[in-house]
């Protein structure tokens, strides 16, 4: 029985772009980083409240150089790796045997999840714990909203479908992650305009990678979704994060 491909709902090479870029603007000073930052704070709360210390660790995405740095001085041994260089969240790691897998916001533009989740689960050592933390459904509700104004009776694929925590929780049962924790949290940013927001949203990695997405917007849309958004509009971004434990 020959098994089917995932769909292709984002194109790889535009995700590779995304996060070259995104890894260029990061260096820059002021650059967003509060996705990031919330994903560490989380993780080192769940290290601490499960009193887990790894000694190998992987941390996979756009990671704090504070988080490697505070791992490396507890005594353990800590490799990153990052899709804009070359590592793939879809194909078997080329190392194994880690205590912890920390992922910071990879996997929201990844074809094949259920295969990522199995590939880390994988590469834990046994007692390995796995937390990956991603932008999921119910973020950006106010872009949406403009954007759905803007395109009026015939609305574009502009934004990501996204996880929610019950698929998520199907999800790692899928995968075989054990004793899985699924759980979602807001993270409310107020911006001064559209142009704030944008900028974000490219620093962090979150533009548009859809393998089919809609037409850039019209000089009449774009002023439409601005006009919208407004000045000091409050944005959500929800994290999913999931996490369990290899046995």
């Amino acid at each position: 029985m020959t098994t089917q491909p995932p769909p292709q709902i984002f194109s790889p090479a535009r995700r590779l772009a995304v996060r070259r870029r995104a890894l260029s603007l990061q260096a820059r000073p002021g650059a967003a980083k509060y996705l990031a930052d919330d994903m560490t704070e989380d993780l080192i709360e769940r290290l601490a409240f499960l009193r887990h210390e790894p000694r190998r660790v992987l941390l996979i995405g756009m990671v704090p150089d504070s988080l490697h740095g505070g791992l490396e001085a507890q005594g353990a041994t800590v490799t990153r790796a990052e899709p804009a260089s070359g590592f793939s969240d879809e194909q078997p790691f080329p190392e194994t045997g880690f205590d912890l897998i920390g992922s910071f916001g990879t996997l929201d533009a990844v074809n094949d999840l259920p295969g990522a989740l199995i590939h880390i689960r994988n590469a834990l050592a046994p007692g390995g714990l796995a937390i990956a933390s991603f932008v999921g459904a119910g973020s950006l509700p106010a872009l949406r909203a403009a954007m759905l104004e803007a395109d009026g009776d015939r609305p574009a694929p502009r934004l990501h479908p996204a996880v929610d925590v019950r698929a998520g929780g199907q999800l790692l049962q899928r995968a075989g992650w054990a004793d899985p924790v699924i759980d979602s949290r807001p993270l409310d940013v107020r911006f001064s305009n559209l142009s704030s927001l944008l900028a974000d949203l490219r620093s962090q990695a979150l533009t548009n990678v859809l393998s089919q997405s809609g037409p850039a917007l019209t000089r009449k849309q774009y002023s439409i979704v601005k006009e919208l958004f407004g000045s000091g509009t409050l944005e959500r971004f929800e994290i999913l994060t999931l996490s369990g434990w290899k046995r």
